[in-house]
C-alpha cells in the first residue's frame, strides 16, 4: 500500500530551505531601511490576499515563502527599521534570531528541570551573569535566597509579583479561599497599564488600585504613597504591594526607588520594582543611579528584549526570595513528580511563572551577551543616550517646539509651542512620510510626541534625518502650510 502519512520535511530538504528562509531574513534586514516604516494596509488587506479555506494538499515550500513578500510583507511595520523611534524599541539581531532557531530546533519544553537540564541550568546561570552586568543586588542572585527567571515580558513579571505579594500578605489564605476585597495596590499614575491588568487577573480589583500622584518630574511622591497605605490600613484594608517604576513608559520618568523602598520596608509591603526598557541602561556604571535603593525591593524586572538585542519574548524576573514565589505559584500532581524535584536540588522553573509550559529562551540571551560582550552592549546603550542628549538639545532651541518632560536615557518628549492641535498635525505629517515613526503621550495633561533612540541599527545619521523632518514639519504646521 502507498505511504498515506504526512509529508515530513527531509534533513536534506530542511538545509535547502533552511538557508532560503534565513537568506529571506538577511535580505529583509538588509533592505529594511528602505521600506515605509508603518505598514500602510488598510484593515481586512491581508486576510482578503489569503485563500477563504485552508489547502487540502501540500504545497511547495517555495510557494510559502514567496508569499512572505506578497502577503506578509506589505502588512509589516518595521520595528526594526533604524527610522523606528516610537514605544520603545523591540531589538533583535542576528546571534538572538540564531538562538531562536536553535531553541525552536531542539523544540524543548523545560517546565521541569528534568525535562531538559540544560535548559534549566543555563537559564539560571545567564540570568546571574546579568546581576552582574547590571550591578543587581545580590539578593537576586541564585547563590542567594532570591534568584532570576525569564518572562514573556514585563507584564506576567508584574502579575507572577503580585500573587507572591497577595499569599504573603494573606499568609496564604488567598490562594486557599480567593483573594479578599480589602487587599490594596499602590502605583503612580504614570505606571504602565500592565499593572491593572494584574491587579484584575489577581481577583483584586481595578478600584483596589491606587494611583499616587507625581511631581513635577513625573515620578511618584513618596508622600502621598505613605498617606494612601496609612488612610488604607485605617479603614481596615490589607495593603500588599507597591510597584515602583525605572523610566516610565510615556515619559522614562523614575520613581524615587530609595524613599519608596522605606516606605514599603516601614508598612510590611512588598515592592516590586518595573524597568522594562531602562534597566538595559544599568550596563553602563554611569548609568545605575536609576537603580538607587534597589537593594529594597522584593522583586525587579527588566526587558533584554527593548534594549539589549535580544528579540521578543524575553523578561528577566528577579525575586529577593525565591520561597515567597514558589510557595504561591507551585502545585505538583502526580504526572510532573520525579526523582530530581524530589530531592529539592533543582529548579523547576513552572513553579515560577504561570504557565506550566515554557521554551527555551536563555539560549537567545546567552548568544546575544557571548557575541558582543559586555563592552560592545555598553557601547550600543552610550551611542543611544549620547545622540538623545543631543537631541534634546536641539528640540529645545527650536522656536517651534519645546522639552514636555524632562529627557533621560534614550527618550524625548517634546510638543509644538502652538497647542496639542498643532502637535497631532505635526505627528501625522512626520508619520504619513513613511520616513520616520514617532508615537503620542500625554505629559503633565498636554498632548507631546515621543522620540526614542534605541534601535540596533540607529545611528546619528538616522536621528539627524528624523529631527530634520520633524524640525521642517513643525515650521510648517505653524505657519499654517
Amino acid at each position: 500500500m502507498p505511504h498515506t502519512g504526512p509529508r515530513h520535511m527531509t534533513p536534506d530538504d530542511f538545509r535547502r530551505f533552511g538557508y532560503a528562509a534565513v537568506d529571506w531574513v538577511a535580505r529583509y534586514l538588509e533592505d529594511v531601511e528602505r521600506f515605509p516604516v508603518v505598514s500602510r494596509v488598510r484593515p481586512g488587506d491581508i486576510r482578503a490576499a489569503l485563500p477563504s479555506s485552508p489547502p487540502e494538499a501540500p504545497e511547495d515550500f517555495e510557494a510559502v515563502l514567496g508569499d512572505l513578500d506578497r502577503v506578509v510583507l506589505p502588512g509589516i511595520t518595521h520595528w526594526q527599521s533604524p527610522n523606528f523611534f516610537a514605544y520603545f524599541p523591540a531589538n533583535s539581531s542576528g546571534p538572538s534570531i540564531l538562538g531562536e532557531l536553535v531553541s525552536a530546533g531542539l523544540g524543548v519544553q523545560g517546565m521541569l528541570w528534568q525535562t531538559s537540564p540544560a535548559c534549566t541550568e543555563l537559564e539560571t546561570h545567564v540570568l546571574d551573569w546579568l546581576v552582574e552586568l547590571l550591578g543587581l543586588p545580590e539578593t537576586f542572585s541564585s547563590a542567594s535566597a532570591g534568584g532570576g527567571v525569564i518572562q514573556d515580558s514585563a507584564s506576567s513579571a508584574a502579575l507572577c509579583a503580585l500573587v507572591a505579594a497577595r499569599e504573603r500578605a494573606t499568609a496564604g489564605a488567598a490562594n486557599r479561599t480567593g483573594a479578599p476585597g480589602r487587599l490594596t495596590v499602590y502605583a503612580s499614575t504614570e505606571a504602565h497599564s500592565s499593572i491593572e491588568k494584574a491587579v484584575r487577573i489577581a481577583g483584586i480589583g481595578s478600584d483596589n488600585l491606587r494611583k499616587i500622584p507625581t511631581d513635577d518630574r513625573l515620578a511618584m511622591r513618596p508622600d502621598a504613597l505613605a498617606e494612601a497605605i496609612d488612610a488604607d490600613a485605617r479603614r481596615g484594608a490589607l495593603p500588599c504591594m507597591v510597584v515602583a517604576t525605572a523610566g516610565t513608559t510615556s515619559t522614562m520618568a523614575f520613581d524615587p526607588l530609595r524613599q519608596i523602598g522605606e516606605v514599603c520596608r516601614e508598612r510590611g509591603l512588598w515592592l516590586h520594582v518595573d524597568a522594562a526598557m531602562a534597566g538595559t541602561a544599568a550596563l553602563c556604571p554611569e548609568l545605575r543611579a536609576i537603580h538607587d535603593g534597589l537593594e529594597l525591593a522584593d522583586s525587579y524586572c527588566f526587558n533584554p528584549h527593548k534594549w539589549m538585542l535580544v528579540n521578543f519574548d524575553c523578561d528577566c524576573f528577579y525575586v529577593s526570595d525565591r520561597g515567597a514565589l514558589v510557595d504561591s505559584l507551585s502545585i505538583l500532581p502526580d504526572y510532573l513528580r520525579n526523582p530530581a524535584t524530589e530531592t529539592g536540588e533543582v529548579i523547576d522553573y513552572r513553579d515560577w511563572q504561570i504557565p506550566l509550559g515554557r521554551r527555551f529562551r536563555a539560549l537567545k540571551l546567552w548568544f546575544v551577551i557571548r557575541y558582543y560582550g559586555a563592552a560592545g552592549l555598553r557601547a550600543l546603550v552610550r551611542e543611544h543616550v549620547a545622540l538623545t542628549r543631543e537631541l534634546a538639545d536641539w528640540i529645545g532651541s527650536d522656536p517651534h517646539l519645546e522639552i514636555a518632560a524632562p529627557p533621560t536615557l534614550n527618550l524625548v518628549c517634546f510638543r509644538h509651542v502652538h497647542g496639542d492641535r498643532a502637535g497631532a498635525t505635526l505627528l501625522e505629517r512626520v508619520n504619513a512620510s513613511g520616513a520616520a515613526y514617532l508615537t503620542p503621550t500625554t505629559a503633565h495633561g498636554r498632548y507631546a510626541l515621543r522620540l526614542c533612540v534605541g534601535q540596533a541599527t540607529t545611528t546619528r545619521r538616522h536621528v539627524e534625518a528624523a529631527w530634520e523632518l520633524v524640525r521642517r514639519e513643525a515650521a510648517r504646521v505653524a505657519a499654517g502650510s
